[in-house]
Order: C-alpha cells, then structure tokens, then sequence
C-alpha cells in the first residue's frame, strides 16, 4: 500500500497539481488566462467522451447494462448520504444540497488520473466504464435538487413554494423546474461529454485514425496542465475552506472513502475486474467541480460556491490523488 501511495505522489500528474498548489499559496503571479483554463476543459470533456463512446460500441448491450444501473443506483444513493451525514454537522439546507450534487457526481479529471494510474501499474479495465462517466454526472444533480425542493415545501416559510404557487403547478412542476432540467441535461459538461460519447458510439473504432493524434496521444500532457491549473485554483479557494471548521474539512476526507468503498463494492457485485472496481470507486469516491457547479450557479445560487468548489478542489480532490485511488485500487485488490 505504502509503495503504492509514493508511486502515485511522484508520478508528474500529482506533482504538477502540488505544483500549483504551492504557487497559490506562495502568492506567486503565475496564473492561467481563463480562456485557456475553458480550453482545456473541453478537451479533457471530448477526449473521455470519444474514448467511452468507442470503446462501447464494442460491447453488446447485455454487456453494459449492469454497470449502467449500477452507476445510476450510486449516483441516485450518494447524495442522500451526504445529506445525512451533512445533518450531524448542522450545515445549513441550501450549503448541504450543494455539497450533495458535488460529492454525488464525478470528477472526471480525478477519473483521468486513476485511468493513468491503472496504465502505469499494467493493470487492465473494462472499456466501457469511459461511458459511465458520462452517467454519473447527471443523476446526483438532479436527485439534489429534487431533495431541496422537497426539503423546502416542508417549510411553512419557504420563499420558494408557498401553497399558492403549489395550486398551480403540476407535482413535476413543484418539484423541479424546467431550468433545473434543463441546466442538468443540456448544461456544457452534459453536452460535450454525451454528445462525444454518441459520436464515438456512432463512429466506433474506424474513428481511432482521426482522433489519436490529439485526444488520445496528448491526453495525458493536457491533464498535467489542467492539473496545473486546478493546483492554482485549490490553492487559492484552501484558506476559505478552513473557515468552516474541521468538521467540514474532516466531511471532506471522509466522504470520498465512503462513497470509494460504496463504488468498489458496487463493481465486485456485478463483476468488474480490478481495474474495473478501481474506476466504479473513483467515480463514487470523486466530486464534481466542472457540471454539478455549473448547474449550482443558476439553481442554487444561495449555495457558497466557496464551501462545495473550496471543499471539492482544496480536499477531496488532492486527498483523491494521493491517497484516495490507491486506496481503491487496495480495497478492489483484496475483494479479488
């Protein structure tokens, strides 16, 4: 476990994550222009998208179906766990809900650091889980906004539905409107990824000439400069984190092992292979900080984006990157 624990802090991914990180809190002037940041998201989005979308039209459907509702079942489950554990720490409904759509859905770059983990250690995994990224993006999302708008009609002094709104409104209507719908399916993330995902479904494998030179050989170089990026952006949101109180840092830890544990678990019961349990614990065990934030922005904007992207980026995701794929890549060893 130890060496597997340094192999993973000394591979370059990780190193220039710590390098950002540093720099942030150094106050260095070293920055990234926005447009650049935007370009590398959308790359890493289409890249994982075309490699999920090619590698699934190799399998039949009775192959895939299994992980599908399994990746459905833990994006539908996970929010409602940190809605519990978030009621011990008292955290207030519109903060918790955010918390509940970040830590319920993936995070695709921490997702791409385990597939580059997984190919340093030779360790083999099922093609088609590229494609269940793209499902549990939306489903944590949606069950969350559900919860709050459920959570809200409980109160007799909810700003948001009162009895009159509520007479006048479908019972699909009262619980999520079309923003929300529309924000959690068609948002950019959503779009880029399954949209992607269709077209190297559609294509299939005669594809592979076209995409390799860009999406497939510089992949990992473009994940190192993202990684450098969110190293600067971690850095500079860690110090609004810590005001929070331990409890919150400490949710931030503890979160992604449980839901880790849940995702390698969840890939022993349908029979994935190790590498295969590994993916299905990262992404339970990850937290979203590119489409569960933008569909927070315009649903949930009492949220503090301080709080769900702070906590996302300044502690889960680098406690991901040491510790926590190692961590899962252990626990899917010893259930082999």
């Amino acid at each position: 476990m130890y060496e597997i624990i340094v192999q993973n802090l000394l591979s370059p991914v990780v190193l220039f994550f710590v390098l950002g990180l540093i720099a942030a809190l150094l106050k260095s002037d070293l920055k990234f222009p926005s447009a650049l940041n935007e370009t590398l998201s959308i790359f890493l989005l289409v890249a994982i998208g075309l490699k999920g979308g090619i590698e699934l039209s190799k399998y039949s459907f009775q192959e895939v179906i299994s992980p599908v509702i399994a990746t459905l079942v833990l994006g539908s489950l996970l929010p409602i766990i940190v809605l519990f554990l978030l009621k011990i720490i008292k955290l207030d409904t519109k903060n918790a809900i955010g918390l509940a759509a970040t830590y319920g859905s993936v995070s695709i770059v921490t997702y791409g650091a385990a597939i580059s983990f997984l190919d340093h250690t030779g360790t083999s995994y099922e093609g088609f889980m590229n494609a269940m990224v793209v499902l549990m993006e939306s489903p944590a999302i949606i069950i969350s906004l559900i919860l709050l708008k459920v959570l809200e009609r409980k109160k007799e002094d909810s700003p948001v539905l009162t009895p009159q709104k509520l007479a006048f409104q479908s019972p699909v209507t009262a619980l999520i409107d079309k923003e929300v719908l529309k924000e959690a399916f068609f948002g950019k993330s959503i779009m880029l990824l399954l949209g992607a995902l269709l077209i190297g479904l559609i294509a299939g494998e005669k594809a592979i000439p076209a995409i390799q030179p860009l999406f497939i050989d510089l992949y990992s170089s473009v994940l190192i400069l993202f990684l450098l990026s969110m190293g600067l952006t971690a850095g500079e949101r860690l110090p609004e984190v810590k005001k929070h109180g331990p409890k919150l840092l400490l949710f931030g830890i503890i979160m992604p092992i449980i839901g880790g544990i849940l995702g390698v678990g969840m890939g022993h019961l349908i029979g994935l292979s190790l590498g295969g349990m590994t993916l299905m614990g990262v992404l339970a065990g990850s937290a979203s900080y590119i489409a569960a934030p933008a569909a927070l922005r315009t649903s949930v904007p009492d949220a503090n984006p301080s709080i769900y992207l702070g906590l996302a980026l300044g502690i889960t995701f680098p406690f991901n990157l040491i510790v926590g794929i190692p961590l899962f890549y252990q626990f899917a060893q010893w259930l082999s």
